[in-house]
């Protein structure tokens, strides 16, 4: 008897969420959908899965897509959904039925009668009759009409040797993430009473006017619930009072807007281990200008700097004023990303390729780490993309990017200041902006848990402590 090669290969659930989303593309169910010679689409699916980083054959994910099937339909035949046990039998039940609610109706006797449901450890045998030989060889659909979408890289995506694992070896995807993780948690500093206030974190905020004053406090509360000790805003005038009554814990500074701002604010630097510049910063010229000059005596003083929201708008008219400082960091959203990407390469961008587009726009600023938030985070320093795929949720409040800039400031300080030997081979931004992104991600995910679509930033800030404990302490 033959070895079955599809069994004894574990899916992740990372990975098979992966693959559900790839199978559940409108081309996929389409080129599917009527076809019983369909081994052309799973080759597909495989090479989609492989550009994401997970290799397997189009087998493999054809037989785990048929895994899936069985024990959704077992569920729900099952009538378990009332009392909310069917994730037991299928942990990917609302994905399936998204995904096969779109389909023709399918008949679950026919799936029952073909195998046992499938489990979470090992997949099932394939009872399926064979292809021809001859489709299967030459690659050659019966139902050539059926065109399925072909997105090829231009350019293969590289990553440091630490890293490399985590794209590479698609079954052991779980554990080349577990490999990213452990650099941060070298980086968190130990708790111990010989410490004096301050030595785990001082860290600055420039922003906060008249209209934006939620922002520069949630990007300072998450660098306290992070680990930071001292948390100082330099806001406008305006904003203080308010920034103010929202917590006792921040230490708030309504000089922004003064006439000798910048002077005000550099007596500060050298107590200061990290700057965040953007959140609620407005387009005020007057406090551009400021922060502009702010950024320039920061970097003087080998600070490092992460630039949010309206400090990338700053960025985008000027680009020198961060240009080259290896140790900026740029967190934008797609269309913050769009505009500086296109400030520097005068250029429409081409949304096609995210990944080489994020490594040409941190060559093009002299290296800066920049992290690109979407439903997956990009991460690269120019050299290496890192892809952020810690699961988070569906509901996108506003403010969540104020607390991935705060809690990467202080991140940022620990990796710069952390004597383990990965600052010697990983870039320490890259290692801080991914510990960022991933608590982020899992803040949100145990908020989204609780609260469901009433969810909002304060809520995830109240899951910092045990997302962080969780991730990097435990």
């Amino acid at each position: 008897m033959l070895a079955n090669s599809t069994r004894g290969f574990l899916w992740s659930d990372v990975e098979t969420r992966t693959l559900l989303n790839i199978w559940g593309e409108r081309d996929i169910q389409t080129a599917l959908g009527g076809n019983f010679r369909n081994s052309h689409v799973y080759r597909d699916v495989a090479r989609r899965l492989g550009i994401m980083g997970f290799e397997r054959t189009p087998e493999q994910c054809r037989v785990r897509i048929k895994s899936l099937k069985r024990q959704f339909i077992l569920a729900k035949e099952g009538n378990l959904r009332n009392n909310g046990q069917y994730h037991k039998i299928c942990k990917f039940y609302d994905a399936m039925e998204t995904i096969l609610s779109c389909r023709p109706q399918i008949d679950p006797q026919e799936l029952l009668d073909s195998g046992a449901v499938g489990d979470e450890t090992e997949e099932e045998v394939d009872t399926d009759p064979p292809q021809d030989p001859y489709l299967e060889s030459t690659g050659e659909s019966s139902y050539p009409e059926t065109q399925v979408k072909l997105e090829y890289p231009p350019i293969p995506v590289t990553v440091g040797n630490i890293l490399e694992r985590s794209f590479s070896l698609g079954t052991a995807a779980r554990r080349g993430m577990d490999d990213i993780l452990p650099l941060v948690k070298n980086i968190v500093p130990q708790l111990t009473s010989k410490k004096h206030k301050g030595q785990d974190g001082r860290i600055g905020i420039i922003g906060g006017c008249q209209e934006y004053t939620g922002a520069p406090y949630f990007a300072a509360i998450s660098a306290l619930k992070v680990g930071a000790d001292v948390s100082h805003v330099f806001c406008a005038k305006a904003a203080a009072t308010v920034i103010k009554s929202y917590s006792p814990e921040l230490i708030v500074h309504p000089v922004l807007d003064s006439p000798n701002a910048v002077e005000e604010i550099e007596k500060w630097l050298p107590r200061l281990h990290c700057l965040v510049v953007g959140p609620g910063l407005g387009r005020d010229e007057m406090l551009l200008k400021t922060a502009k000059e702010v950024i320039e005596k920061s970097k003087a003083r080998d600070i490092p700097i992460v630039i949010d929201a309206d400090g990338l708008w700053l960025v985008a008219q000027q680009p020198s004023v961060i240009q080259g400082y290896k140790k900026g960091i740029l967190t934008p959203n797609y269309m913050e990303f769009t505009q500086l990407y296109e400030a520097m390469h005068h250029e429409p961008l081409d949304s096609s390729d995210h990944q080489r587009s994020a490594m040409e726009l941190s060559v093009a600023m002299g290296n800066l780490t920049v992290v690109l938030k979407g439903e997956d985070d990009l991460i690269t320093d120019g050299k290496k993309v890192i892809l952020c795929r810690q699961e988070g949720s569906g509901c996108r409040c506003g403010g969540q990017g104020d607390l991935l800039s705060g809690s990467l400031g202080v991140l940022a300080h620990w990796a710069y200041t952390s004597s383990a030997d990965m600052t010697k081979s990983v870039n320490p931004s890259v290692v801080a902006a991914f510990g960022a992104c991933s608590l982020t991600r899992q803040c949100n995910r145990q908020a989204f848990h609780k609260h469901w679509r009433a969810t909002t930033t304060t809520d995830m800030i109240q899951e910092i402590s045990s997302a962080f404990k969780k991730l990097f302490e435990s």
